[in-house]
């Protein structure tokens, strides 16, 4: 999909877009900067934006964070529409999805673990990983059980264009390899998930991170292989802190606090390369939605991965 006009990014009508955090830790400047982007790009374009609570992945999720999430949006004035979709009660959604790829031959049982992958020394894929060999794709061998079920790609190019980034291509057998959609340890993954739930919401519009721009081509795959329609995207540049790394809990980002109101709000907006009056960012939080919405422009975003934020991280 490509923005409808010449001048102004806006998406023709109707418009859905969706923030879809990681309860992982409280909600930091990264955070708070792709939520900003997401729903000034919905409201401007006069659309919805509704909020899900990416849980997929068990393991990794903190006790109240999802709620510390939620707290700290309200904090900042976000509103968002209809009820808040939580991925952990979304797994029957999940395996339908993965018997109907399994119904179609499009999805295969692999028994390799990740030694064994590494074993046969396999080039690295586009985001850091092993691009997976094969092994399995056709039959486990020597009575061998399953560990996981990955996704059939094919030696081909999935090209689509980011409103941010611009024209974006990967060949996905060169790129990444079969990927997996049900994990080793009984959790679905990230990509299945993803696919299903914006599906599900409707969303036709996603601003998000460049942290997943190149994981966009296997949801595509995914989408056409689902029959699931394709939305736009729009991936902005990534918060770093001082050592070039992304925030994240990993990295130790501190939370953002809503206390700190339009300051915080007009930094978020700064990064994202729009122009803040200094009363608009002095001023109360209710006065920064309304001017904010009116004068978003998705054009000014720099297309970079990365930056440093200008405001305490």
């Amino acid at each position: 999909m490509t923005p409808a006009g010449p001048d102004d990014g806006q998406l023709p009508p109707p418009y859905r877009g969706r923030f879809a955090p990681s309860p992982t830790g409280p909600l930091h400047f990264g955070s708070l900067v792709a939520a900003v982007g997401s729903y000034l790009d919905a409201r401007a374009n006069g659309g919805a934006w509704l909020l899900r609570i990416e849980d997929v992945d068990q393991p990794r999720t903190v006790p109240g964070a999802a709620d510390g999430i939620l707290r700290t949006l309200e904090g900042f004035g976000f509103a968002w529409d209809g009820e808040v979709m939580v991925q952990s009660r979304r797994l029957d959604a999940y395996h339908a999805a993965l018997v109907r790829l399994q119904l179609d031959g499009d999805v295969y049982p692999c028994a390799c673990s990740r030694r064994e992958i590494a074993a046969c020394a396999p080039p690295r894929s586009i985001d850091g990983g092993l691009i997976y060999p094969g092994n399995c794709r056709n039959g486990l061998g020597g009575g061998r059980a399953a560990r996981s079920w990955r996704l059939r790609v094919a030696d081909k190019t999935i090209a689509f264009s980011d409103r941010v980034q611009g024209l974006v291509q990967q060949n996905l057998e060169r790129s990444v390899g079969d990927f997996i959609l049900l994990r080793a340890d009984g959790q679905f993954a990230y990509q299945l998930a993803v696919v299903t739930d914006d599906a599900a919401q409707g969303i036709n519009a996603v601003v998000r991170g460049v942290d997943l721009l190149d994981s966009t081509p296997r949801q595509i795959w995914l989408q056409q292989r689902l029959a699931l329609g394709t939305p736009s995207y729009a991936h902005l540049p990534v918060v770093l802190n001082a050592a070039g790394e992304k925030l994240s809990k990993q990295t130790r980002a501190a939370a953002v606090d809503p206390s700190a109101g339009s300051a915080a709000l007009s930094a978020a907006l700064r990064f994202l390369g729009q122009a803040v009056p200094q009363e608009i960012s002095a001023g109360p939080v209710r006065d920064f939605w309304p001017w904010a919405i009116a004068t978003w422009s998705i054009r000014r975003i720099p297309a970079l991965r990365g930056m440093l934020p200008g405001f305490p991280a």
